[in-house]
């Protein structure tokens, strides 16, 4: 069959514009007289979106389109697993061919840089190893389906207040050691077959316009030769974005012919401002990415969707991702069932107890075919021999900012409920009235049970798409009912659900602490195979959790939001440069919460025999550092090894992660475990070479289960400069 690259020379100039830019919400144009189809897209880091109307926010009508909802990439983060990476791709893709799609716009990696970016749930991590690694994974079991990935957004969009034009001031050392490798490692590594572009404003320019970015970067340095796509309105012009901006444009409204990429275009070129050469490029990788896909070939894979072996995939992700924080008096797991000694009477209380949180968030909404909450989860698992009930505990004020339609985020109403919210003496006498009844209710009630969970978080009113948090508070007064019922029972486990840390002042109270990210449709389940020990937790934090939204960088270094400009533009200023996340924290020696990597299982590990081997060669150098872990508890259970590099550079953190090990043992098994490095992860970014160079000098490798864990420190020399 013909290859639809070698369509391009039949082209008429009006039919490549059809090509490149959208002609619905979620589509381009085909050209029917060469049987050329159109793209089909669909939002997915959490499954693929319901379906719209061709040309307006509104859903269609049949109910065609219930899908699976998978754990948020947060969750999936915290599993610090490649192979459930790459069945959570698999899943993916398979579900966005059952629909039709073509592309799938996902993974996100963007960096986790403050902990109070609204869209935090839908990212990987603070870290751009861990991020890169799970989403090159993830990229290819997409791209098995004839799907392309589409990794998002490139780059530097860390925040949601003002994102439509925030313009974005960083240090180019910075820019390429923290905040580009995710996306070289699931573009470029992972071949993803297409990138979305960012809303912000970075060297002066539109993300999606960029020619630092999207030229000099991505397809000079990279030598990238995907598609790249603009995010919902992100082209602002039509030379910037036809000379070196993205391929594909994409917008929000319906008058598509009037698209920067269409008839401006179009008139350009006719006009001779603009060469046709210039667009032929971009038909021609958009028609080589149709080619990948076989779009006309009838081989092509089917997928499918909401089958049973998804859901039992998204049950595994959403076990290992939950995170045992704390366990102190080894009060977890329960027991359940006909047992002389599991609880007869169990009182849940929190509202994310029974709350759905599919349809919320923004892009990230999914229509689910159904939804396993953490209350129906736990009743399914115990069984008719206990007594299970629910109290609210607390009272959500704000259910209208749950849920939203379409592309309208209502950014104002939130951020004024926010604000209000932040303010207690802003709240109605009403609000007031239902808490304390709420909270009286469990208290009165907490004594007379067994057991007591309180399961309460965030929701996708503040882990939401255009919006960041006000703080990192627990909001609607979880904090005073969780230090409440601490004091009045002892038997208390406390679980939270959020897609990033907050503030804990109650948690020297509480001997048992669980927290996971939005879980997908089994999430509930998953839950309480963890709290009831049939399945043991492995998860571990992909960022690090602060005492208190003061300790961060950002706020350290007054870095965000950032300030307006005499012109009037939002402008961010990246000064706190590389200490990001845990850099910071273990190079300043700030006390936190709960350290990156940190996660504790229900038996228990022990390393020993360390060693460190060199193996030099005249144009490479690797080191390579073994163990022997053993599982030394009664359970079966995976523990995380990761091994991060001290580099002698000023400006450098103490340590950065480098690589990571999940390794699986029953009782009493042991393990020989090996992490080799290569020169490329002793080097550190030249700006004055363009390129990353490892230089010569005594570099410190530490080997640990979290920053602040560690169980073997060494130094190794690197004897001579190396190129990478």
């Amino acid at each position: 069959m013909q290859k639809l690259t070698d369509l391009l020379p039949q082209l008429t100039l009006e039919e490549k514009i059809t090509i490149i830019h959208a002609a619905g919400l979620f589509r381009t144009g085909g050209v029917a007289r060469l049987n050329i189809p159109g793209l089909h897209m669909s939002d997915g880091p959490n499954g693929i979106r319901q379906e719209f109307e061709d040309n307006a926010w509104q859903p269609k009508p049949e109910g065609g389109d219930y899908a699976s909802w998978l754990p948020s990439n947060t969750c999936l983060a915290s599993t610090w697993n490649p192979e459930l990476a790459f069945c959570f791709g698999q899943v993916l893709g398979n579900e966005a061919r059952g629909r039709g799609k073509d592309i799938v716009l996902a993974p996100g990696v963007n960096i986790k840089r403050t902990p109070l970016c609204g869209r935090n749930f839908e990212y990987f991590s603070e870290d751009p190893v861990l991020t890169g690694t799970l989403a090159a994974s993830l990229v290819h079991g997409i791209q098995e389906n004839d799907v392309a990935a589409c990794v998002k957004h490139f780059a530097l969009n860390n925040q949601e207040q003002n994102r439509l034009e925030v313009e974005v001031e960083i240090d180019e050392k910075t820019l390429h050691e923290l905040y580009l490798p995710a996306f070289y490692d699931a573009a470029v590594e992972g071949g993803s077959l297409s990138i979305m572009g960012a809303y912000n404003r970075y060297h002066g320019e539109f993300c999606c316009e960029s020619r630092k970015l999207l030229q000099e970067i991505l397809r000079d340095k990279w030598h990238y030769d995907g598609v790249t796509i603009s995010d919902w309105g992100g082209v602002h012009h039509t030379e910037e974005t036809a000379l070196h901006g993205v391929d594909i444009e994409m917008s929000v409204t319906s008058d598509f012919d009037n698209y920067q990429m269409a008839s401006p275009l179009y008139e350009k070129i006719k006009a001779g401002e603009i060469p046709e050469a210039a667009i032929d490029e971009k038909v021609l990788r958009i028609l080589s990415l149709m080619d990948k896909l076989r779009m006309n070939e009838p081989y092509r894979r089917a997928g499918g969707f909401n089958l049973e072996t998804h859901h039992q995939t998204i049950e595994r992700i959403a076990a290992e991702g939950i995170v045992l924080l704390k366990n102190e008096k080894e009060h977890l797991p329960l027991q359940a069932g006909s047992d002389a000694t599991a609880p007869k009477k169990i009182l849940v209380v929190g509202d994310n107890a029974t709350r759905s949180h599919a349809s919320g968030g923004g892009s990230a909404e999914v229509k689910a075919l159904y939804e396993i909450t953490p209350f129906l989860g736990i009743r399914m698992t115990l069984g008719g021999n206990t007594v299970c009930d629910w109290l609210p505990g607390y009272y959500v004020d704000n259910e209208e900012h749950l849920h939203v339609e379409g592309g309208d985020w209502q950014a104002d109403s939130l951020n004024e409920y926010h604000h209000k919210s932040g303010n207690p003496e802003n709240l109605s006498e009403r609000i007031h009235s239902l808490r304390k009844q709420y909270l009286e209710q469990a208290l009165a009630a907490a004594p007379d049970y067994d057991e007591v969970i309180f399961i309460g978080g965030l929701n996708h009113s503040f882990d939401v798409e255009g919006v960041d948090r006000p703080d990192m508070k627990l909001p609607y007064g979880q904090d005073e009912v969780i230090a409440a019922l601490a004091d009045k029972v002892e038997n208390l486990t406390v679980v939270l659900i959020n897609g990033s840390p907050v503030e804990m002042p109650w948690a020297h109270k509480v001997h048992s602490l669980l927290q996971t990210s939005y879980c997908g449709m089994h999430g509930g389940l998953a839950l309480a195979k963890v709290l009831f020990g049939d399945i043991n937790p492995s998860g571990k934090l992909p960022e690090t959790y602060p005492l208190r939204l003061a300790d961060t960088p950002t706020c350290q270094y007054h870095s965000y939001p950032g300030e307006p400009t005499p012109d009037g533009h939002p402008h961010v200023v990246y000064s706190e440069k590389l200490m990001v996340g845990y850099r910071y924290y273990t190079t300043r020696q700030i006390p936190v919460l709960f350290p990156f990597g940190h996660g504790l299982s229900y038996t228990s590990f022990s390393c020993q025999d360390f060693q460190t081997e060199i193996q030099e060669q005249t144009d490479e150098w690797q080191v390579t550092v073994s163990c022997e872990i053993q599982n030394t508890g009664q359970h079966y259970g995976k523990e995380t090894l990761q091994l991060y590099v001290g580099i002698p550079e000023e400006g450098q953190p103490k340590m950065a992660l480098r690589s990571f090990a999940k390794i699986a043992l029953e009782s009493t098994e042991k393990q020989e475990v090996s992490l080799t490095l290569s020169q490329r992860d002793f080097a550190t970014y030249s700006v004055e070479e363009g390129r990353f160079i490892a230089w010569p000098g005594n570099y410190t490798l530490y080997l640990g289960t979290s920053s602040e864990n560690i169980l073997y420190e060494t130094s190794v020399k690197l004897p001579q400069k190396h190129l990478c």
